[in-house]
């Protein structure tokens, strides 16, 4: 699976960053293989939980606190991503595109390890950045597992390796089916630090995996 591991990460203090394709290439390249995490096994009585229609994010909320955000930040590599409403707290590790073209994902047998894709930004740079991770394993629940169930307000925090953590308000969180993913929307930058956190939910069946994508959209909020 492509990725750099997290011994990788350990050893090289950044991963440098390198030129990258138009926004619109890559989320045509995402689109033909958004299944991001397909190693979801959706083997448990009770599925991920989903989105609420309330949390969908909408125009007037996406721009409502641009004027106010801290300045972006340079670029440094993700270490750690916490999410404390839904319990989160785990190391991330680098993924870039696969050989079939799609995003690469964690390791699945290690539950608690997230991905930043390095096709994006660093979180807090300007721009919209990616963390991807499974929802869960044949194990149980995974990282993302509760993605669905955050709100509006709630808080994102990503410590980088320059020492400093970017923390991000959530603005909306939606479902998104993969067969007409909206890769323009979601990874398209809004002149501002973003975050994109996505993991795999929907209806799942044995024969295709899971249906769809829950995307939370997160801005810039603070740097400690």
């Amino acid at each position: 699976m492509a990725g750099y591991g997290l011994s990788g990460m350990a050893e090289e203090e950044e991963v440098r960053p390198r030129k990258r394709a138009p926004w619109g290439v890559i989320a045509l390249v995402l689109l033909t293989g958004l299944a991001l995490i397909r190693n979801g096994s959706g083997e448990f009585d009770i599925g991920p939980p989903q989105p609420a229609s309330a949390a969908a994010a909408d125009g007037r909320t996406a721009q409502g606190a641009v004027g106010g955000a801290p300045a972006p930040l340079s670029h440094s590599v993700p270490a750690r991503i916490r999410i404390s409403a839904i319990q989160v707290d785990a190391p991330v590790m680098a993924v870039g595109l696969d050989t079939d073209g799609w995003v690469g994902a964690p390791p699945p047998e290690d539950p608690n390890l997230a991905g930043w894709f390095t096709g994006a930004v660093t979180p807090g740079e300007k721009g919209t950045a990616v963390v991807v991770g499974h929802v869960d394993n044949h194990q149980g629940p995974a990282v993302f597992y509760g993605l669905g169930a955050l709100k509006k307000g709630h808080h994102v925090e990503v410590v980088r390796q320059d020492g400093k953590t970017a923390v991000f308000e959530i603005y909306g969180v939606e479902v998104f089916a993969k067969s007409g993913f909206p890769g323009d929307r979601v990874y398209a930058s809004k002149g501002a630090a973003e975050l994109r956190v996505i993991t795999c939910g929907g209806g799942f069946s044995k024969v295709n995996g899971y249906e769809a994508n829950v995307v939370v959209f997160a801005r810039l909020a603070e740097v400690r």
